[in-house]
Parts: structure tokens; C-alpha cells; sequence
């Protein structure tokens, strides 16, 4: 089956919300989350409401001034689906979002290779429909993490949505150091991430471009080291720049000005 291990990775995840969420009390859903201005019902209306979305719902109606976390016309719509499931109980969202997650998951068996080409509508812009669905893996596996967060159940197995998650923050890190950073030509970046998913990335500016690098001679101009946990949560924007490079376990080696620069860019959800 064409792209299986995406289909894998959003069943894993989905039934790891429903795992953790069922046997909790009804208040737990209104546990605060790192996503401002969302509890964990909240997150859970807006996986919800996306999967709608995907199958041809309409958007709701959103009454009243936007929230100020609200910022972009994907906020607007992502808002709107949360506000239409405040009234309901948490088990009842979970309840459907366990069927329309299962929906979702057949919809998606039943594609051909060319369907999961085929370029369209994302969160992103146009992209091929396997990007887009990378794209679930990678807003779900968060939002699970969130969840985890606020109930204060960390989990150390991650499962298989975290590789999606690290390989796409990995794969904008020449777009953060060249077009975000705005580094110089010449300057080499190394990003040392330690943990389950380790891996050292080297960026250099080349010709004007930022990009990968598999080896260099020259001492890095910035070499951040810090655990992956870290990592796809300043990614993500779930902690400040300040948080990720005061952590104890991250260590900055190289331009001091620079490595708040790419703090400060590395936030590349919308």
C-alpha cells in the first residue's frame, strides 16, 4: 500500500489520544495545554473539527472578536471549530472525533498511488496529498504531546509520529539559517540533537543559499547541541527562545548573537 507508514503513524497517534483520554474525569478536559488559550478539549475540538474539514464540512460560524492567539486566516478556521464544540462534553468530543478519525483512516486504505501524488490544498499551500498527510502527522503527534503535557503524563515512547515530526523541523532548518536568520555566505550552523532520534545537521551558506552539508573542515560558527525533546518544542513554539537556550541541557558553542537569532527563528509552526 502506498505510504503506508503515514496511515501507521496517524492511526498510532489517534489511538494514543483515545487511550490516554477515555479513562479521564470530566475535568481533565479542561486542563490548560500549551497551546494558548486552548484546554485539552479545545485541542481535541480542533483535531476534530479537521477531520471535518477534510470530508467537506463547512466552517462554523465564530461569534464575537478573535482571540488574540488568533493570528492568521488558518488560526480563523482552527478557532472557528473549536468555539462550535465548547458546548459539548469532553467524552462526547472524543467520542467523535474516535469516529471520524476512523473514518478518515479507511478513506485513506482506499487510495491509490496516484491519489497520494496528486498536489491540492494544505495547511501549507499546494503540495502532493502524501506532504499534506504528513502534515496531520505532524499537527496530531504534537497535539498529543500537548495533551500528554497538560494531564502531566509524559510518555517517553513516542512512537512512530515523532520521526515525521524531527525529519520535517530538520528539513526547514536551511530555511530558518538562511532566510529566517538571514546568516552570511560562509557561515556554518551544526545542530547536534541527542536523545532517541539523534543525528547531527550541518548547514551551510553556500552561493548565497543555505544548505545541508555532510562534512565540513572549518569550525562551526554556531554549534547548538540539545536534546531532541527540546528541539520540536521551540520548533513547535511550545517553549520561548529563552526557555530552549537556558535549558541545562542545551549547550551553545560559537556566536552568542547568532544562537539567539536561530532560537528566536526556529518557531516554524503557523
Amino acid at each position: 500500500m502506498a505510504y503506508e507508514w503515514i496511515i501507521d503513524a496517524l492511526e498510532q497517534t489517534w489511538t494514543s489520544i483515545d487511550t490516554l483520554l477515555r479513562p479521564q474525569p470530566p475535568e481533565a478536559y479542561d486542563a490548560r495545554t500549551p497551546c494558548p488559550g486552548w484546554s485539552v478539549r479545545d485541542v481535541l475540538s480542533h483535531l476534530l473539527g479537521f477531520e471535518e474539514l477534510v470530508r467537506g464540512a463547512p466552517v462554523p460560524e465564530f461569534v464575537g472578536p478573535w482571540p488574540a492567539h488568533v493570528r492568521n486566516p488558518l488560526g480563523e478556521l482552527n478557532e472557528a471549530f473549536v468555539a462550535a464544540h465548547r458546548g459539548e462534553t469532553g467524552l462526547e468530543v472524543l467520542n467523535r472525533f474516535r469516529e471520524a478519525s476512523a473514518r478518515s483512516l479507511e478513506a485513506l486504505r482506499r487510495l491509490d498511488e496516484a491519489a497520494w501524488d496528486k498536489v491540492g490544498w494544505s495547511p501549507e499551500g499546494e503540495r502532493p496529498y502524501h506532504r499534506f498527510q504528513e502534515t496531520r502527522v505532524l499537527d496530531s503527534w504534537i497535539h498529543l504531546q500537548d495533551i500528554r503535557d497538560a494531564l502531566l503524563q509524559p510518555e517517553d515512547d513516542h512512537g512512530a509520529g515523532e520521526e515525521i515530526v524531527i525529519n520535517r523541523f530538520e528539513g526547514v532548518l536551511p530555511f530558518v539559517i538562511g532566510k529566517k536568520v538571514n546568516a552570511p555566505e560562509g557561515t556554518l550552523v551544526q545542530v547536534n540533537l541527542v536523545g532517541r532520534l539523534a543525528r547531527t545537521v550541518r548547514i551551510g551558506v553556500v552561493d548565497g543559499r543555505a544548505v545541508a552539508v555532510e562534512h565540513a573542515e572549518k569550525v562551526p560558527d554556531l554549534e547548538v547541541t540539545t536534546p531532541v525533546a527540546l528541539f520540536w518544542r521551540r520548533g513547535a513554539g511550545r517553549i520561548t527562545a529563552q526557555a530552549f537556550l537556558s535549558a541545562s541541557a542545551t549547550e551553545v558553542r560559537g556566536s552568542r548573537e547568532m544562537a539567539q537569532s536561530f532560537a528566536e527563528a526556529l518557531a516554524i509552526m503557523v
